[in-house]
């Protein structure tokens, strides 16, 4: 199919995000969830008594996946509501029903819970995005779980860590976040059956009075689609409090996202990780020798999108006035969908990246030698004093080193040589021969692999179980 470049693409959908997710939020998905809900409703409506036939509901089926868009948009333009345009182009497909389609229901009836749907599903395939993520980070974390590298607090060097134990940060947001999907998917209440302002007193007039029967169609209605409860108490609308718990959940997938993607930029700059690079790929127009990380830039700027749909959510619930406002509708049209677009797309992106990830051992041994030194001055305190020497004259005298040796590499721009000092010093004769067994790089990591041996076992193993069966293959990225 040729592409339309003569009218506004959005990103999205042309260059980011997956197949799947875009199907779930298509118009075609979206519309047969309307219709879902018409059948649903009317099939129940009949079990429990009303005049609904069999004939009727069948013909309602029949005529499901034959949407008449071009008509429902000629009715939409006539009467300014797309649910009633819909239902005009429903009844054309099944003639025999159209008495009883919509029965008893308000717009909300249909949009609200043909959407909840969507939004299960959406948050099934981002959960398991998440997982596939994992799964390669931590792969990753258990190659490199003891190759010890120069670790940063504000940016400044500190005490080293391992290249996997700080990718284990990483996978340790992204399992906090995939316990939220999880929590949403279990918890994510249906709207169900309430009608216009929540009381069910169209229902209730549909079956003479009887509030065992309305209830029975509520219930029936949202097991019908899979959900363990409904809002037991809704306006016209369910709460839109649900919808800033989704919202906020995928925002806080973007800040896990935006973390690492920035990390990955700042170990780039080192040249110590590097994200793929393809064959011919290239990094600026201007510059031929450039390896910019544009993949980890893009996750950041689309981390960044969807982390401000938060507070846009907060707010269409907030303004949500008495028992509805219509100034959600045309915002959820963008926000609901584009949140969980762009959740997806991010997930690509760190799948992509993970999947091929390149470290430089020398680099980051070297990085690592130039500020060992520094670090090593406690352990040469130490072996002083158990060599009889005074705790204090040694800190003072590696003190006056370390001046120097600093001078040395601020001012100078050469090489630490703070080691090269103490063997000169006399006053450390007594350890110089264990100078080098005080700088081994081994003894600054601390427990760094065990803990991503302890990590991966007793949660992360754990925790993808459930996704076994979609965490293999590979992602290709549009652009």
């Amino acid at each position: 199919m040729a592409r339309d470049t003569s009218t506004y693409q959005h990103p999205l959908q042309g260059r980011y995000s997956s197949d799947k997710m875009k199907r779930l939020w298509s118009e075609d998905c979206i519309k047969l969830g309307w219709r879902d809900v018409w059948i649903k409703l009317a099939e129940i409506q009949g079990e429990l008594g009303l005049p609904i036939t069999k004939e009727q509901v069948d013909a309602m089926k029949a005529g499901r996946d034959r949407i008449d868009f071009e008509l429902a948009a000629s009715w939409e333009k006539k009467l300014k509501h797309d649910v009633l345009a819909h239902i005009k182009a429903f009844a054309k497909e099944c003639p025999i029903a159209e008495p009883i389609i919509h029965l008893g229901a308000t717009s909300c009836t249909v949009t609200d819970n043909a959407e909840l749907v969507i939004i299960r599903e959406a948050l099934e395939l981002i959960a398991e995005g998440i997982a596939r993520v994992i799964y390669r980070l931590s792969n990753f974390a258990k190659q490199y779980r003891n190759l010890p590298t120069l670790a940063f607090t504000h940016f400044q060097p500190a005490q080293p860590t391992t290249v996997g134990r700080r990718a284990c940060i990483w996978i340790q947001d992204l399992m906090l976040d995939l316990e939220e999907m999880q929590r949403l998917i279990k918890t994510l209440r249906f709207r169900g059956i309430k009608g216009t302002t929540g009381t069910q007193a169209s229902f209730l007039e549909l079956f003479d009075g009887d509030h065992v029967k309305v209830k029975e169609l509520d219930r029936r209605f949202t097991e019908a689609f899979g959900f363990n409860r409904c809002f037991m108490i809704t306006g016209q609308t369910y709460t839109r409090k649900q919808d800033t718990a989704i919202v906020q959940a995928l925002a806080s997938l973007a800040s896990s996202a935006k973390k690492m993607a920035l990390d990955l930029r700042l170990l780039a700059h080192m040249k110590e990780i590097e994200e793929p690079f393809d064959k011919d790929q290239k990094g600026s127009s201007a510059m031929p020798y450039k390896r910019n990380p544009m993949r980890s830039e893009r996750g950041g700027g689309l981390s960044r999108f969807l982390a401000n749909l938060a507070p846009n959510a907060l707010q269409t619930h907030a303004e949500q006035m008495l028992e509805r406002s219509l100034d959600d509708s045309s915002n959820r049209r963008i926000v609901i969908a584009e949140a969980f677009l762009t959740a997806d797309a991010i997930l690509l992106i760190l799948q992509n990246v993970s999947e091929g990830l390149v470290i430089y051992p020398k680099v980051i041994e070297k990085h690592l030698k130039e500020e060992l030194p520094f670090m090593a001055t406690e352990n040469i305190i130490a072996a002083m004093v158990k060599a009889g020497g005074s705790r204090q004259k040694a800190h003072e005298r590696i003190a006056e080193l370390s001046r120097e040796a600093s001078r040395r590499v601020k001012e100078l721009g050469l090489n630490n040589n703070l080691i090269q000092l103490v063997r000169k010093d006399a006053y450390f004769a007594p350890i110089h021969r264990q100078l080098k067994k005080l700088l081994n790089p081994d003894t600054f990591i601390g427990r760094a692999p065990q803990q991503v041996d302890d990590f991966l076992a007793a949660e992360v193993y754990h925790a993808l179980l459930p996704y076994q069966e979609g965490l293999g293959g590979k992602v290709e990225l549009n652009v």
